[in-house]
């Protein structure tokens, strides 16, 4: 099962959390980043979940590594992301910084690689030649990410240069991996760049992945991919290849009528038709 986007410095959010069950004592579940902005709610999620799921696997979203003000814990950048992994491995969780877990129940065997990518703003509109220009463009639209405020990239110069570090990273780990398994990646951000086109703001789009990942899906031999950040839940595929946004997003969001409900969304095994 994957789930993403909890939010849960909303009520109506953390009453979702509270009623999430498995389906089965053996039952996994992914969580795909932005959990929350605090890690004594990170570690409320942790504690509950892990006491429900057999295994949990976690990858970072862009809200978790954001440093508010008057945060009593307020480490930034890279120490701020090693905070997290700490705090996830104290309850038994699977991180992007961990040998990855194989799933070995139906429709495995299979990795489950919880990654952590960033962005580079290389999903920019067609008229937007450069970062600057992308900038411009989303300040003029009013749809700045509060990532360029609250999410530093320290020791790093910028955001794209820690993209770019973690990418390299993750590529070596990944193909390491072997052509013998197939994966199931988890990645906050979705690893190529169609899902942004459905946004109602383009410009916000650079705020979203790499073109770096483009081919991964394809690369490490992705049976699904699991992303959240959109809060658009659906499945998609591409090159054959299942991709699963499975975001929570803001109450204002899945509140509207007929937005899709069905969270904790299936991984493995695939979901038959009217399940």
């Amino acid at each position: 099962m994957g789930i993403s986007d909890l939010h849960v410095g909303f009520p109506e959010n953390r009453r979702i959390v509270e009623d999430l069950y498995p389906d089965s004592p053996a039952d996994w579940l992914i969580v795909a980043g932005d959990v929350s902005e605090s890690l004594d709610d990170l570690r409320w999620v942790l504690d509950l979940l892990t006491r429900r799921y057999a295994t949990v696997v976690w990858a970072p979203g862009n809200h978790e590594l954001w440093t508010v003000r008057d945060d009593p814990d307020p480490l930034r950048g890279e120490a701020r992301y090693r905070r997290l992994v700490e705090i996830c491995r104290s309850f038994g969780v699977h991180t992007p910084e961990d040998p990855y877990p194989v799933w070995a129940g139906p429709g495995g065997p299979l990795v489950v690689a919880p990654l952590f990518l960033l962005y580079d703003y290389s999903f920019r509109t067609p008229t937007a030649a450069t970062r600057q220009q992308a900038l411009e463009q989303a300040y003029e639209a009013g749809v700045v990410c509060s990532d360029e405020f609250m999410l530093h990239p320290d020791p790093y110069a910028s955001r794209q240069d820690w993209c770019r570090a973690r990418v390299a990273a993750t590529e070596q780990r990944l193909a390491a991996c072997g052509p013998d398994l197939r994966t199931v990646l988890v990645n906050h951000f979705p690893l190529v760049r169609a899902p942004t086109d459905v946004l109602r703001h383009p410009e916000f789009a650079q705020w979203c992945g790499t073109e770096l990942t483009a081919d991964w899906h394809i690369r490490f031999r992705a049976a699904a991919v699991v992303y959240g950040h959109l809060h658009i839940p659906r499945t998609t595929w591409y090159d054959g290849v299942r991709f699963e946004e499975v975001s929570v997003g803001y109450p204002r969001e899945w509140q509207r009528p007929g937005h899709p409900r069905n969270i904790p969304r299936r991984i493995f095994p695939v979901a038959r038709r009217g399940d």
